[in-house]
């Protein structure tokens, strides 16, 4: 492998070629437009084109194509060729500052929540500038925004975009209140962790339900597990060894700034974790991440399983976000600073955040929901479905003194008054890396431990830039009108730590007692999908993203049945895979087998050798051979009674309420006839092969 410093990001447009390859005045007018949101020139359009055309054309890239994420949250292309006709057939290289800024490809086939009909086949794409252009398999990537002729969005990015425009204008009026008038700006950041599984691709293709659905619909449990613990950080294996460089090298080539890897708690599960950067160049490095990890995977012998929880019996996989705010001056608003002045800042957006998510935990647990993660965050896993902050001991005891207006017992005697030289340094670091809780404070930053891991994170970003935006807004409005800033500061703070303290939970988040103690709080317990996604739609949730023109109420009901049209195809596929497995694998394995013993039992009663032990469990095999085959029999009738799709939730909740539960009863029955039949008369392979076999 080449040296890091030599490939990294030698397959992007960045701003090292950028200052190369254009003029002084382009490459000032282009970084005007990235660093402060200004319009973009046609002309400077055109002469970036040229150079991004030339660029490309030197690294052998023949296309190009406007790289969008549409709402089903993978990533879409249309290649179009560099040529244009000239006479006598030949061609020319050609692209201009127009087919730079804008595209347009066909909808019809995409995801659209009833925001365009299916007759209405365009869409329009729009260059993002502030994420540099790739190139991948020959082909010239430019990130794009995606929306319809009225200007609805139609992907992932736009709301992104609109979210982090509505962040910075509310903390850069907070900053300005503090004298920081030099901020003009403030960028979310984001570092992504990444989890996933490997298993051997020969196994994998013997498996149906790993081929159509990514997770295993059937499989008991291995005689070992994660119990000891010994996988966790553990050496990593030869064969994972070489898939993680080469895959390293392949992000690194693509700017992508992978920095750590490891084994993950679960047999064959593995982490990969970036720097962080800007938020929105994290969501398409991200889904870079994905589709690379896949790729490589393959040339290795491998598949990456992305599913949140391909196995059961062991932990699933998730993403960490982990978020902060950086001004332009390159401060992180949630570091605690040096002084009192920045700890009195510091403690503003921190209690900003605080209030955003108690306030909007029902849009952060929406941001997150799908099927495959209802099966980590609705059971005993890290995390769980009930939002709460983890903001660690010591800063925890720091806002109760504020609250209570007491002395601070981790320094000497002091006033708690804020804004003044007697507030106490706020330590940079007072956290545990805490497991258990969806939203930790670690330093500097949150970590949002709920994302799934296939997920985009867009969602859980827009909702988080968006919901922190409208606590700074309030707080903004307030403070600007207040004759005494300090005195206002100082009291709209401990208001605020009083009405909020409800979302604040140190301890375990799996224990009983702390889903006890949240219904007492009053926090939402949302554990399905169906549940969750309802809250896009909510009133107080549709003035919120329309206040700050984040999403309209017509782009919120479309991601709401989206995400219900989504739950109910995933588990109908899921359940017709399950129901093909146990008709043309499963049942006749087992009668294979049960003939086996038959005759063997007949055999030796024959000779005159009794097997009262082979008897029992032939007895056994035919009594959960029928179990299965009128379990399966039930989810065929449910599901031939399935309501139309016309309905998204209707569809959704019927295949939650009675698919699900046929659906497990029907895994129950094979999984108790798998430990009993011979190894290798069984259809496909077990957990013992899938997750210890590399």
């Amino acid at each position: 492998m080449a040296l890091t410093e030599e490939v990294f990001g030698i397959n992007v447009f960045n701003d090292a070629v950028m200052r190369q390859r254009l003029p002084k005045e382009t490459y000032r007018a282009l970084h005007a437009t990235i660093d402060n949101g200004l319009q973009l020139d046609p002309q400077v359009a055109s002469v970036v084109a040229n150079a991004m055309k030339d660029w490309a054309l030197e690294k052998g890239a023949t296309h190009y194509t406007h790289w969008f994420q549409p709402l089903n949250s993978v990533t879409a292309e249309k290649h179009d060729a560099f040529i244009s006709p000239l006479p006598g057939g030949r061609v020319i290289s050609e692209f201009s500052g127009r087919e730079l800024v804008r595209g347009e490809a066909d909808a019809s086939s995409l995801p659209s929540g009833g925001l365009r009909s299916t007759f209405e086949a365009r869409g329009y794409t729009a260059w993002d500038p502030t994420s540099y252009a790739f190139i991948k398999d020959h082909i010239l990537c430019i990130p794009t925004a995606y929306c319809s002729y009225g200007g609805e969005a139609l992907d992932k990015k736009t709301p992104l975009l609109r979210s982090m425009e509505a962040l910075s204008s509310q903390a850069v009026r907070v900053l300005h209140l503090f004298g920081r008038t030099d901020a003009v700006r403030v960028t979310p950041t984001v570092g992504p962790e990444q989890e996933y599984f490997l298993v051997d691709r020969t196994l994998f293709d013997q498996r149906s339900d790993l081929i159509f659905t990514g997770r295993t619909l059937f499989g008991a449990k291995a005689p070992k597990g994660q119990e000891l613990g010994d996988h966790f950080f553990g050496t990593i294996p030869s064969r994972v060894q070489a898939f993680m460089a080469e895959l390293n090298e392949e992000l690194w080539k693509l700017g992508v700034l992978a920095k750590t890897e490891h084994n993950e708690t679960a047999p064959a599960q593995h982490e990969m974790a970036p720097i962080y950067t800007i938020v929105n160049v994290a969501c398409d490095h991200n889904q870079l991440t994905m589709e690379m990890m896949k790729k490589v995977a393959k040339k290795h012998g491998l598949v990456c399983l992305l599913h949140e929880k391909p196995f059961a019996g062991v932990n699933g996989s998730g993403k960490h976000n982990n978020w902060s705010m950086v001004s332009n001056t390159g401060y992180n608003l949630l570091d605690p600073g040096d002084s009192p002045h920045e700890s009195a800042q510091f403690l503003l957006f921190l209690v900003a955040v605080i209030k955003a998510v108690d306030d909007y935990q029902d849009l952060l647990r929406a941001s997150v929901a799908s099927a495959g993660n209802d099966h980590r965050l609705g059971g005993c896993e890290a995390p769980p479905a009930i939002i709460s902050i983890f903001l660690g001991d010591e800063l925890t005891e720091i806002l109760e003194s504020l609250e209570a207006g007491k002395d601070y017992s981790g320094r000497e005697k002091t006033d708690m008054a804020i804004g003044v030289q007697v507030l106490p340094k706020i330590p940079k670091d007072t956290t545990d890396r805490y497991r258990t809780s969806p939203f930790a404070f670690t330093g500097n930053k949150f970590e949002f431990r709920s994302l799934g891991s296939a997920a985009s994170i867009s969602d859980a970003n827009v909702v988080l830039n968006t919901i922190v935006a409208e606590s700074l807004r309030l707080f903004a409005d307030e403070l600007e009108k207040a004759p005494d800033f300090r005195l206002a500061l100082h009291e709209l703070i401990v208001r605020e730590i009083r009405q909020h303290r409800r979302i604040l939970f140190n301890g375990n988040n799996y224990a009983d007692e702390w889903v006890q103690e949240a219904a007492r709080r009053g926090l939402n317990r949302l554990e399905s999908t169906v549940d969750s996604l309802l809250c896009y739609t909510a009133a107080k949730n549709i003035t919120l993203f329309e206040t700050h023109r984040v999403l309209s109420a017509a782009e919120l009901r479309s991601r709401r049945d989206i995400g219900l049209d989504a739950y109910a195809k995933i588990l109908n596929i899921e359940a017709e895979t399950m129901l093909m497995m146990v008709r043309r694998q499963i049942l006749p394995a087992v009668i294979r087998y049960s003939g086996e013993l038959s005759s063997s039992l007949l055999k030796a009663k024959e000779a005159g050798c009794p097997m009262p032990v082979c008897s029992g469990l032939l007895r056994s095999l035919n009594s959960q051979t029928e179990d299965l085959l009128r379990a399966s029999e039930t989810l065929g009738q449910i599901l031939s009674s399935r309501l139309s799709d016309s309905d998204p939730l209707a569809a959704a909740a019927y295949m939650h309420d009675r698919i699900l539960p046929a659906m497990r009863e029907v895994r129950r029955c094979a999984d108790a006839l798998e430990v009993m039949t011979d190894q290798d008369i069984w259809p496909f392979p077990t957990y013992d092969r899938l997750l210890f076999s590399i």
